[in-house]
């Protein structure tokens, strides 16, 4: 099989491409994931997307084809929240670590899926190393009060292809949205995403809403799902297609910043185990964040 019919339509440039269907996009992904292209399609797909920009039909088709293919974490009837971790830090220490190992010590079940896109920021995944959690290379089941961290390699090997074209074109596509947009379990689940610039905060809130996933959305620390412990941002939960802002963002000028570590993975981890031991406050904004997810997944 061949995506160029596809190509055709959504690679006519920003004014003259046409949007796919809900259909023809989980189409589409399906014979990206199941790897039926060649590399030239996949990297035309990548840019021609990059172009366009993904509609609300686009992303939900997409995810379709996605969670029908993925290797899904079992959840039974314990409370479980999904944290995607593909940014890193860059300027800031990466904290989403520390928002999923306050989760655990509520009895949440945590799945932490992400890769590492980019060479030059730090990932949550060494972070997580140095905390002891390391990726799982097989799918256990979801458990309460564990943090579990697969590599999206291990949920689709085509997803993992996806995201990995970045590093040769160096610009992102729409397997980057994909991944902070799916729930890789096999039952409910709170998938907390974030957004970068606003126009993701449109393109993200009206695919959720499109898709009746449960979900928690913010604008998160440089591109991660956890809150920025400078200043409270605005957080809206989504489910059965229905949205409820339940954080407004925090306004005026900033009294006190808080002190942060240094943006290396050991110093993180570090800091992370201080805040843990009671020997630093958590950062108000993720301990509000914290009380959201908990309000939806244990009400």
């Amino acid at each position: 099989m061949a995506i160029s019919h596809y190509i055709k339509d959504i690679g006519r440039g920003k004014d003259g491409a046409r949007a796919l269907s809900r259909a023809q996009a989980a189409d589409l992904m399906g014979q990206v994931l199941d790897q039926q292209i060649s590399d030239l399609e996949l990297g035309a797909f990548c840019i021609a997307m990059r172009i366009k920009g993904e509609t609300p039909e686009e992303m939900a088709g997409f995810l379709d084809a996605t969670h029908a293919r993925l290797n899904k974490v079992h959840t039974g009837q314990v409370p479980t929240v999904v944290l995607p971790s593909y940014n890193g830090a860059r300027k800031l220490p990466v904290l989403t670590p520390l928002l999923a190992l306050l989760l655990a010590r509520e009895g949440v079940a945590v799945v932490v899926h992400g890769a590492a896109t980019e060479d030059k920021r730090v990932s949550s995944q060494s972070v997580f190393a140095h905390l002891g959690v390391n990726a799982t290379e097989h799918l256990g089941p979801a458990a309460a009060g564990q943090v579990q961290f697969i590599a999206t390699g291990v949920l689709n090997a085509g997803l993992d292809r996806l995201l990995a074209v970045r590093r040769v074109v160096g610009l992102r596509n729409p397997g980057h949205s994909l991944v902070k947009l799916m729930n890789p379990c096999d039952g409910a689940a709170l998938v907390v995403s974030s957004y970068t610039h606003p126009e993701y905060l449109l393109s993200m809130s009206a695919t959720f809403a499109l898709t009746g996933q449960h979900a928690l959305l913010l604008r998160g620390t440089e591109g991660e799902a956890v809150a920025d412990a400078r200043r409270t941002p605005a957080m809206d939960v989504f489910k059965d297609g229905q949205t409820l802002r339940v954080q407004a963002p925090q306004e005026g000028s900033l009294v006190q910043v808080p002190e942060l570590p240094a943006t290396d993975a050991a110093a993180t981890a570090v800091y992370i185990e201080h805040v843990l031991q009671g020997l630093l406050p958590v950062p108000q904004a993720i301990a509000l964040q914290v009380q959201h997810i908990l309000n939806e997944v244990k009400p």
